[in-house]
């Protein structure tokens, strides 16, 4: 059952997530967190931070790690081929008809209302890990690592593995530290 579960979960994501993975991403999260409940926000904001610091598309490295966290080799195998298999088949199909009707208007503005809601789905997934850093590390740690992230990443032009890189390490440095400290007191 878990195996067919994965395979429809992401067979969803590869379906409606048109734009590509970022506009996968909150469908993810939907079926992941929300709906069969495999992970929760912070595992789904480590696999997403995770794959985004790694090349390639970020929908199957995370169909992939999920698929294998939930059922193995095969889970893995599962959710990637239910990831691309939409994708595959709709290109093949979309394609063909775009390229029939390309110069007509409705396919112009089908294509460019398209971008504005990505950029609502991604706005409100940015909003929703922003509220949860603030439960974990307040308001103005949460403030100073979004400016300090879009200083680095927009100003100065460092690459955001980089910067994910940079708090992973931060946060594991951190999480030493507090835990060697509470060994100090405890001993």
């Amino acid at each position: 059952m878990k195996q067919l579960q994965l395979f429809l979960a992401f067979f969803r994501v590869g379906i409606l997530g048109y734009g590509g993975g970022p506009s996968s991403i909150p469908l993810v999260h939907n079926e992941v967190v929300e709906k069969y409940k495999w992970m929760d926000d912070d595992d789904f904001s480590d696999v997403l931070a995770l794959g985004n610091a790694m090349p390639g598309p970020i929908a199957t490295k995370m169909a992939g790690y999920i698929g294998w966290r939930v059922g193995g080799f095969v889970g893995m195998a599962n959710a990637v081929l239910a990831t691309i298999i939409p994708t595959i088949i709709l290109m093949i199909l979309l394609l063909n008809v775009l390229n029939a009707y390309k110069d007509k208007a409705w396919v112009q503005g089908m294509a460019n209302a398209v971008v504005p809601v990505v950029g609502v789905m991604l706005g409100v997934l940015t909003w929703d890990f922003v509220v949860k850093s603030k439960g974990a590390l307040g308001w103005t740690v949460t403030i100073a690592i979004l400016i300090g992230s879009l200083i680095t990443i927009e100003l100065l032009g460092i690459h955001p593995a980089i910067v994910i890189g940079g708090l992973l390490v931060y946060a594991l440095v951190g999480k030493k530290k507090k835990a060697s400290e509470r060994e100090v007191k405890a001993s």
